[in-house]
């Protein structure tokens, strides 16, 4: 219910897993939009399954300045970067209103310790946050506005499709300007890009509802990061 199975499959002991992290998870947590559900530095108590909406994390930086670092949809985990720390890394805001379940650290330890392949299922995860993280300042680093955005929506894409939501017809969680700034775009820019796409056929826009009507072209447009760039 809490969307563990997205979470924390596939597993070896599949069953046995579920069945003790059902144990452990704390329900029904429900945020507005704009809400915060936990802040940067704050002390770091748990990791949490987005059950439903949508989550942005954010850090701000020395200048003050907010810095986007992910978007979370459901059945993806927020906080892994923070496991194994004192406080947490981000501040994690709902987009939308938004439902959570909380898995207490402490808790989530204990029976990784436990059951091992649950423990190897979480460092697999951490593995690819890592390995997402290093994408994503590839992707920062060296690829034009276009390709940028086209590797975003590529990667909102395919988790849909993993979610076994349509991989092409999707509604945007988060604004342009939370486009923008985790990008390292101007908003402008994506208004801009987002019309060139759609004057090339390769999508069509309306709001945040979004059609991708040429995969093929749009992974043509960004290159090897067609990979997803956040979870």
């Amino acid at each position: 219910r809490c969307g563990v199975r997205n979470c924390f499959f596939p597993l070896a002991v599949e069953a046995t897993c579920l069945a003790r992290l059902e144990d452990i998870v704390q329900r029904g947590r429900i945020f507005n939009r704009g809400e915060h559900i936990v802040d940067q530095s704050t002390p770091c108590r748990a990791c949490f399954a987005v059950k439903s909406g949508s989550i942005k994390t954010s850090i701000i930086t020395e200048s003050g300045e907010e810095q986007v670092t992910g978007f979370f949809m459901p059945g993806e985990l927020v906080g892994l970067d923070s496991i194994g720390s004192e406080n947490y890394a981000c501040t994690a805001k709902a987009l939308e209103r938004t439902s959570i379940c909380e898995f207490p650290i402490d808790k989530l330890e204990e029976l990784t310790g436990t059951l091992p392949a649950l423990q190897h299922h979480m460092y697999h995860l951490m593995s690819l946050e890592i390995q997402n993280s290093h994408q994503l300042a590839m992707l920062l680093s060296k690829n034009t506005a276009e390709e940028r955005i086209a590797a975003l929506l590529l990667s909102l894409s395919s988790r849909f499709q993993r979610r076994r939501m349509s991989a092409t017809n999707f509604s945007l969680p988060m604004a342009r300007n939370d486009i923008a700034n985790f990008l390292g775009l101007a908003v402008e820019t994506v208004s801009r890009v987002f019309t060139r796409f759609q004057n090339q056929g390769l999508i069509k826009a309306r709001g945040r509802e979004v059609e991708l009507l040429d995969i093929e072209g749009l992974q043509m447009v960004s290159r090897e990061f067609s990979r997803p760039c956040n979870n």
